[in-house]
């Protein structure tokens, strides 16, 4: 399967799928597939998130099929398509993270690989609890300005600050590590928690100061891996369009470079999440976050 072509179909016309890539059909032996998860219902500050999935089709429209400085064609190599959205509950967050692992298992259950669009980070929890079905315990490797493992909001054990610590809490994760973490805490105890949960945590300064080693810490990966970037992990000045954006974070060259050095021996699966359109500006928030799981697709294509 193909994309359309642009230089017979301008951009600006057909239907918005991810990077103009066919719906998914019966039949087809695909690698790799666009799934959009349009759900917000778990934010704790500004809202949007769910409007995420279709913003990144529209901000892929420029996509091509040649990765220059990979050397690879990622949508040809993938057989890769737009498998649509899941069809989440709007406020009912538990019902929703149920529909949400089923779907996802459905897709990895024939051997694809899923490519995400959210959605706030809370659906990075049951997409972990469909990986846990079909490949046991799994690495993390998690791009965000917060630590995402805090243990209620309001008395509640589900939302998009809380879901790392439900995953580790629940045995999903074999190792996890984050980066760039860079925003205000609730403690100092949150620093003792990251000890307690055995979460390999490195800030925007490791990213910034010591990129290198903790590219090597990433890689040094062994088993399954997931990917799950929260687009705020990107400074507001190049993203905008999301729920709770922090300043001093990484470029959007800075982001797309680190993910390309990303080198794993089994990505299963890779996550944007927590892009909110209503906050974009002219969508560059919506581009970033399409071009980031471009690069995602790359680095599994070298791999293949």
């Amino acid at each position: 399967m193909r994309q359309i072509d642009a230089l017979k179909s301008p951009r600006f016309t057909q239907v918005s799928t991810y990077g103009r890539l066919p719906l998914c059909s019966q039949g087809e032996e695909v690698k790799a597939v666009f799934l959009g998860i349009p759900f917000d219902d778990a934010t704790t500050y500004r809202p949007g998130a769910r409007f995420g999935p279709m913003g990144i089709r529209q901000g892929s429209r420029l996509l091509r099929p040649y990765n220059q400085f990979l050397d690879v064609y990622p949508f040809d190599i993938l057989n890769a398509c737009d498998a649509g959205d899941v069809n989440v509950v709007p406020g009912y967050i538990e019902d929703t993270m149920k529909v949400i692992e089923d779907s996802v298992y459905s897709v990895i259950s024939k051997g694809i690989v899923p490519f995400i669009g959210g959605g706030d980070h809370s659906i990075t929890l049951p997409i972990l609890r469909a990986m846990y079905r079909k490949y046991g315990k799994v690495n993390i490797v998690h791009f965000d300005s917060h630590y995402d493992f805090w243990n209620l909001y309001w008395g509640k054990k589900y939302t998009h600050g809380t879901w790392l610590r439900r995953a580790i809490e629940e045995g999903l994760i074999n190792v996890p590590i984050q980066a760039g973490i860079r925003a205000s805490t609730f403690s100092k105890d949150d620093l003792e928690d990251k000890k307690k949960l055995g979460v390999k945590s490195f800030t925007i300064r490791d990213l910034k100061y010591n990129l290198n080693s903790v590219i090597n810490e990433i890689n040094s990966l062994k088993g399954p891996t997931y990917v799950s970037i929260d687009i705020d992990v990107v400074d507001p000045a190049f993203a905008p369009g999301t729920g709770t954006p922090e300043v001093g974070g990484l470029t959007s060259f800075e982001i797309i470079e680190i993910i390309r050095k990303l080198k794993f021996d089994k990505l299963i699966g890779f996550d944007v999440v927590e892009v909110s359109p209503p906050y974009d500006v002219s969508e560059i928030t919506s581009m970033l976050a399409a071009n980031i799981i471009y690069e995602g697709m790359s680095i599994l294509s070298l791999a293949i």
